[in-house]
């Protein structure tokens, strides 16, 4: 690192004062043994797939989490790894080619800004970031620094989305007027529409709670409230119901119709709560046209375990829909792409004939350690996932502000409310803020 200042006094003044500035690096190259030598910041839960997936043919050399337990579990499977509690310490390590990232959502950018401003390839859990406005910064990032990133959609390479992708841009159903993607997150996972527990007690001794926190507003710890999963309907921690699973359902839509982003964005549903998202929500996105659309194209969220309506759905009865789906309508017919059965031509009797070639899955992690070496590309690059993960949290701006979005892209503001800036882009909590962010 022959820049200065150098990455350890970079990192011991990140450490210290709580900011972190941006360093201008070199890419970081792979040692000579075709390995990619990968640290994991989080390494429970996605956390611990992640890791596993990423170290086929390769080395975890750096594991952290901020919950003991969990990082011993971790340094059982990689003995070899050096363990750290403190994220910004594994960054110190110098022999670190990249980096995966599978935090609670608002640690996300934080995490992924300083590895790539130190040059390091990094695979980050969707969504990508917390906030609108710090897609945008990873994504730029990225592209400043050169480096190979992939966002954690592992669905976007299975065989049934790429499938589905191939079918709308070969025309089997036309152009596609409008699409409804819907889950069943949050319920029977994890609680929403409540507000702050007022409990307050010691954390554990193995939960390192302030780094827990991180760039969030400190709040004292709860026992089974927000660590080790619950966390993710809380504004401060997560991206509610659209932030877990809009990220996955939209991305085919997304990819398949090389959608830009959306120009305006409504919600439908119960009054928002500040604290936590709602329990179930219907937001509607309307974008401009492309080469796959007429001049205009809606997509419709559900959650909740919120359907469509039922007339939108040319099929015998709902045994064929999952709790978590995507259905294209468009001139000639239907495609219902589910997560776990392959895509579906609808009505059933005018593709009766019609040949569907499955496409070949690909393995999401080694796409983006091939790349690394120089082999292929990732297919969720940030230049991608960045506006891909805008377009999705644009829906929790809606959704929070309780108006219809009238988006600017360019400028990053919804036109003529002002009031939905600080959702667009959060403050960091003193101690905590991040150059750049």
């Amino acid at each position: 690192m022959p820049h200065s200042p150098s990455r350890r006094t970079f990192l011991q003044y990140s450490l210290a004062a709580g900011v972190t500035a941006p360093l201008a690096v070199t890419r970081t190259t792979p040692a000579a043994s075709d390995q990619v030598h990968i640290g994991c910041v989080g390494v429970g839960g996605k956390g611990w797939t992640d890791m596993n997936e990423a170290s086929t043919g390769h080395q975890i050399v750096a594991i952290c989490d901020v919950d003991e337990d969990r990082l011993a579990k971790a340094s059982e499977a990689f003995p070899q790894a050096k363990r750290y509690t403190d994220w910004r310490r594994l960054m110190e390590q110098n022999d670190l080619d990249a980096v995966t990232v599978s935090t609670p959502d608002h640690m996300h950018a934080a995490i992924t800004f300083t590895a790539i401003e130190l040059g390091k390839h990094t695979y980050t859990q969707k969504p990508l970031t917390h906030s609108v406005y710090e897609a945008r910064m990873l994504a730029e990032a990225a592209a400043r620094q050169g480096v190979v990133t992939q966002m954690g959609i592992q669905h976007h390479s299975n065989t049934f989305f790429r499938t589905g992708v191939h079918l709308v841009q070969q025309g089997t159903i036309g152009k596609i007027r409008e699409a409804h993607v819907w889950t069943d997150r949050p319920v029977g996972v994890w609680e929403q529409d409540m507000e702050r527990p007022t409990a307050n007690v010691a954390p554990p001794e193995s939960l390192h709670w302030d780094q827990w926190l991180g760039v969030a507003p400190t709040r004292p710890f709860v026992v089974n409230s927000y660590h080790p999963f619950k966390w993710r309907g809380f504004w401060d921690f997560g991206t509610g119901a659209l932030g877990d699973m809009g990220c996955h359902a939209m991305d085919p839509v997304v990819s398949a119709l090389e959608l830009g982003p959306p120009s305006t964005i409504s919600y439908n549903g119960p009054i928002p709560n500040s604290e936590t998202g709602p329990q179930s929500s219907m937001i509607q996105y309307g974008f401009p046209g492309t080469r796959w659309t007429p001049d205009q194209f809606k997509m419709v969220w559900y959650d909740g375990a919120i359907l469509p309506p039922r007339r939108l759905f040319d099929v015998a009865d709902d045994s064929q829909l999952e709790k978590n789906g995507i259905l294209l309508i468009g001139d000639n017919g239907q495609l219902l792409l589910n997560y776990s059965k392959p895509p579906i031509l609808l009505p059933h009797g005018d593709f009766a004939d019609t040949k569907v070639a499955a496409l070949p899955a690909d393995n999401h992690y080694a796409q983006w350690t091939d790349a690394i070496l120089g082999r292929g590309k990732p297919s969720c690059p940030f230049s991608y996932s960045g506006p891909l993960t805008e377009t999705v949290l644009l829906g929790n701006v809606a959704l929070r502000s309780g108006q219809r979005i009238d988006w600017d892209s360019e400028n990053l503001v919804a036109v003529d409310a002002p009031e939905t800036a600080g959702l667009i882009r959060r403050e960091y909590r003193d101690g905590w803020r991040i150059e750049g962010l």
